[in-house]
């Protein structure tokens, strides 16, 4: 059963006749899509500075945007990632998310512009995300930064995007990750499971949207199972850092990003998973309208506060952790709005 404060949203949709995003023109469906987050997000919360700069790319000059919480340094860092199925999204649509995570995690967030499809399909977003991680890394002292409690995260294909940054930072090596925040990724480009067959709402992120940004962002049909578009189907996943799986129960992409979250935890990587009920896809930012956006993005502030914390001081190796296999958690339904 779908929430209360969502179903009102579904009924001002419906009522409204705003058209789905994936009938519009590229143009219309952008800003349609930084309308909607702008209007469900709430007031923007103050922080103590943001901060646009530009970096080097690997095609050019790409934006970033720095959220600083307060004056000392260094912080821990969150590389965040904006959602937007590849293809809409800009640092823009971040920016209430960004705000909140700086504010209660007490870290530096950084967001960057990379580039879009059908323009730039993958892999061009996948090496933009991967090149912020390495500049502000290397750029540390500059930034205020702590190299050594840094963190990649991001919603949908943000999600998707923090999760194949870790792949290639442990492929080549680093920089170190102390976690990644996963919210409602996409995992698997050829996915054919319950939640993506089920979730058909046209006035709701569907399959058919799914289906949609995916045609925009692959060149081509192959490109589905490579694992940097499709990070559950990477052979091995050990080895990658802590993380953290938010999924809503009512989105098509619930199941792949509960198979994900399976297989870390079967890897040996240490895991949290939680499922919101009566949520759907993209709740996460509507903090301004739905209360347990504000309670997932707690739980991820939370958990990023953990990660950032400094390793108590032993002289004994750490051991390599067991094969385990995270318990789906459901946070508290609430039946009416507070």
């Amino acid at each position: 059963m779908m929430h209360p404060q969502i179903q009102a949203m579904r009924e001002r949709r419906a009522e409204s006749g705003a058209p789905a995003l994936y009938t519009l023109s590229l143009a219309e469906a952008r800003a349609a899509d930084l309308a909607s987050i702008r209007a469900d997000g709430g007031a923007s919360a103050p922080v103590y500075a943001v901060e646009d700069q530009t970096m080097p790319g690997p095609d050019g000059d790409l934006p970033i945007r720095i959220y600083r919480p307060r004056a000392h340094s260094p912080l821990p860092v969150l590389l965040y990632y904006f959602g937007g199925g590849w293809t809409l999204g800009s640092i823009d649509t971040a920016d209430g998310v960004c705000r909140r995570l700086a504010n209660a995690a007490d870290c530096l967030v950084v967001t960057v512009g990379y580039r879009l499809a059908p323009e730039r399909p993958f892999p061009a977003a996948v090496h933009d995300c991967h090149a912020a991680l390495r500049w502000v890394v290397e750029h540390a002292d500059a930034l205020g930064a702590d190299p050594d409690r840094v963190a990649v995260g991001g919603d949908s294909a943000g999600g998707n995007l923090a999760a194949a940054v870790t792949l290639l930072a442990r492929a080549e090596g680093g920089p170190a990750l102390v976690g990644q925040l996963l919210v409602y990724p996409n995992t698997d480009q050829l996915a054919d499971d319950a939640s993506l067959r089920e979730n058909d709402d046209p006035w709701l992120f569907n399959r058919r949207s799914v289906a949609w940004y995916a045609r925009h962002y692959l060149p081509t049909p192959a490109d589905a199972a490579n694992p940097l578009a499709s990070p559950l189907r990477a052979p091995d996943l050990s080895k990658l850092p802590p993380a953290l799986v938010i999924t809503a129960e009512h989105d098509p992409l619930r199941d792949q990003g509960e198979a994900y979250a399976r297989r870390l935890g079967e890897a040996g990587v240490a895991v949290e998973l939680n499922r919101f009920p009566g949520m759907v896809h993209g709740f996460f930012t509507m903090t301004g309208t739905v209360d347990a956006a504000r309670a997932a993005l707690e739980q991820a502030a939370g958990q990023l506060r953990t990660w950032f914390a400094p390793a108590p001081f032993t002289t004994a190796p750490a051991a390599a952790p067991p094969p385990r296999t995270p318990q789906l958690r459901t946070s508290p339904d609430e039946e009416s709005p507070r």
